[in-house]
C-alpha cells in the first residue's frame, strides 16, 4: 500500500514537469540578436530597465520557453507580452531562452 501511495505521489509531482520541454536547445547568439526587441523593457543584459518588467538574465531556460509560449497562446496574460510574443516562432523563443538563460548573474547578500 505504501509503495502505491509513493508511486501516485511521484506521478502527481511529475505531471506538471511533463508539460515542459526537455530542453530548449536554442542558439544563444541568434537569441542575442533577437533580444534587441526586448531590451527596452528587459535590457540587452537581461536586467530590467522598467520596474514592472522582470529581470531575465540567468532565468532557467525551460521556464523562459514555457512563459513565452504561454504569452504567445494567451494562457499567460500581459498586455505587452501577449502582443510581442504573437510574433515569435518556436525557434525565436528557443533562441531567446538560450540567450537570457545563459547570461550569468551574481547574487550578493545585502551590504
Amino acid at each position: 500500500m505504501r509503495g502505491a501511495r509513493l508511486a501516485l505521489a511521484a506521478t502527481l509531482l511529475a505531471a506538471p514537469l511533463a508539460a515542459l520541454p526537455a530542453q530548449a536547445g536554442g542558439d544563444a547568439a541568434a537569441g542575442r540578436k533577437r533580444a534587441a526587441a526586448c531590451q527596452t523593457c528587459h535590457g540587452l543584459d537581461g536586467l530590467s530597465k522598467m520596474p514592472e518588467a522582470p529581470n531575465l538574465a540567468g532565468q532557467v531556460e525551460i521556464y523562459l520557453v514555457k512563459a513565452l509560449r504561454e504569452y504567445r497562446d494567451g494562457t499567460r496574460q500581459n498586455a505587452v507580452m501577449n502582443v510581442v510574443a504573437k510574433e515569435l516562432g518556436d525557434a525565436d523563443i528557443d533562441n531567446l531562452a538560450a540567450y537570457y538563460g545563459g547570461l550569468q548573474i551574481e547574487v550578493l547578500p545585502p551590504g
